[in-house]
């Protein structure tokens, strides 16, 4: 028993040391949530045709916002392990490396954006309108991405120094910069989506006009940050005096980089496609998992900081050469993420009937939306065990096994068994996505045997920077 116990739990200074990571970084993700529900009720309040519209372009972003993650998540395991080596050039590598991948990214996204955006957004308003007017959700989504445009770029490059910080181990900056910037978005959201102290009415382009502000606010931070630190930072020092990377290292990150990339990518169309087929049920399913999705955003911020931080704790033992350390760490992680995870999901549950009577929409959308957020708060624990898997096996660079373990089996697996349910079955939204959700026990089984084996221990700096 005692050795079981030691496997699983931690003494009170590896727990004191994993929140020191984690905490900070759920502090600036609940207050990013917390904002972004405000925002998404302010949205809601004008209607339940702008809060679909909305709803389907934040669905877009979202690919979007996870190419960013995938890609600099890849880079960053090298920098985490170049910061557990102490290695500031190979540090200052890897951000040059996270600045043209993220200016790549978003040219990219934003052209497909212009010349795709309406087709896209109609995949959502092919099926039975309900309570909705497909034709001022489409407007209300085309509004708000027309702004959305100018906050792609500066959202990239806030990732790239937010993500590095944390690799070095400094989680409070950004989470300070985080909180200028929602508390920057929600007054930006009261003044120009209402028109208050003589601004115009904006409605959906004020919240858009409020986010990008906010970006631009986030960059500035951030990044004035890290070149006053330089002291405690020294990568920060002629971190752009040139574009110069090594091309050993430079393929060598590609070959690690390229599957989270694509991993992240594929993931998140495979939210999308998912969220498209259950668009088929109803206009009202999008507004109803619109309101589901936001109070679970806020809940989620547990499973989504622990897995961070289980990323920045075992890849600096593995640069550090502690692979022992990391291979025992990594299963009491996973466990602490999944118990943290039991009572959020709990908290949850218990007000998944309240929250959707905040909305200023149907009785049909909130019934719906209650029903998905139950569902969503039971699978809780389920999603922050196999989170934490992912991130112990991308923290030692198995970045190919985790494309097959993540976006593979999306595809494979859950997009399958939705499109069947919701295209030959008369099902109605809520049994369909228990059914869809349960389909994640078997990602459970698979992430287990893999983190089991042990495969995933690698130290990347070997491949030396220079």
């Amino acid at each position: 028993m005692s050795s079981r116990k030691s496997r699983y739990f931690g003494t009170r200074d590896f727990y004191r040391h994993t929140l020191q990571i984690a905490i900070p970084i759920m502090i600036q993700n609940g207050i990013t949530n917390f904002v972004g529900m405000l925002d998404n009720i302010m949205v809601g309040q004008v209607g339940t045709n702008e809060m679909s519209g909305v709803a389907i372009v934040n669905q877009l972003q979202f690919v979007f916002n996870l190419m960013i993650f995938g890609g600099l998540a890849g880079i960053g395991i090298f920098t985490a392990q170049f910061a557990g080596k102490g290695d500031q050039d190979g540090i200052r590598y890897t951000v040059r490396m996270k600045m043209w991948l993220s200016t790549v990214l978003t040219v990219f996204a934003v052209l497909v954006f212009i010349f795709a955006g309406r087709p896209l957004v109609g995949l959502w308003l092919t099926g039975d309108s309900g309570s909705g007017d497909t034709a001022a959700t489409m407007k209300a989504a085309m509004d708000y991405m027309f702004v959305m445009y100018f906050g792609m770029l500066p959202f990239a490059y806030t990732q790239v120094f937010a993500s590095t910080l944390r690799e070095n181990g400094e989680t409070v900056a950004p989470m300070k910069a985080g909180a200028a910037a929602v508390l920057v978005n929600l007054v930006g959201n009261y003044i120009l989506i209402y028109g208050k102290l003589g601004a115009p009415a904006f409605g959906v382009a004020g919240a858009a006009i409020a986010t990008v502000i906010s970006r631009f606010v986030e960059l500035f931070l951030v990044a004035r940050f890290t070149f006053r630190h330089e002291e405690r930072f020294p990568f920060a020092h002629g971190v752009f005096a040139s574009f110069y990377i090594p091309g050993k290292l430079f393929g060598n990150v590609i070959v690690k980089a390229l599957p989270l990339l694509l991993n992240e990518t594929l993931w998140s169309l495979g939210q999308t496609v998912l969220s498209q087929q259950y668009s088929t049920l109803g206009l009202n399913i999008v507004a109803a998992f619109n309101i589901s999705n936001t109070i679970s955003n806020v809940f989620n911020i547990a499973f989504i900081a622990m897995g961070d931080s289980t990323a920045i704790i075992l890849g600096q033992e593995l640069g550090a050469g502690r692979m022992e350390d990391a291979k025992d760490d990594s299963g009491k992680l996973i466990v602490f993420s999944s118990l943290l995870c039991v009572v959020s999901g709990a908290l949850l549950f218990l007000i998944s009937g309240l929250f959707p009577l905040i909305y200023n929409t149907s009785e049909e959308v909130r019934a719906i939306a209650a029903g998905l957020i139950r569902i969503a708060a039971v699978c809780m624990p389920m999603y922050a065990c196999e989170n934490a898997m992912y991130f112990t096996i991308r923290s030692g660079g198995k970045t190919w096994i985790t494309f097959f373990f993540d976006s593979c089996f999306v595809w494979i697996f859950s997009i399958p068994v939705a499109f069947v349910l919701t295209h030959f079955t008369g099902l109605t939204i809520l049994p369909v996505f228990a059914l869809v959700q349960s389909v994640e026990l078997i990602k459970c089984i698979i992430g287990y045997v893999l983190v089991k084996r042990g495969s995933w221990v690698h130290d990347l700096t070997s491949y030396v920077s220079n």
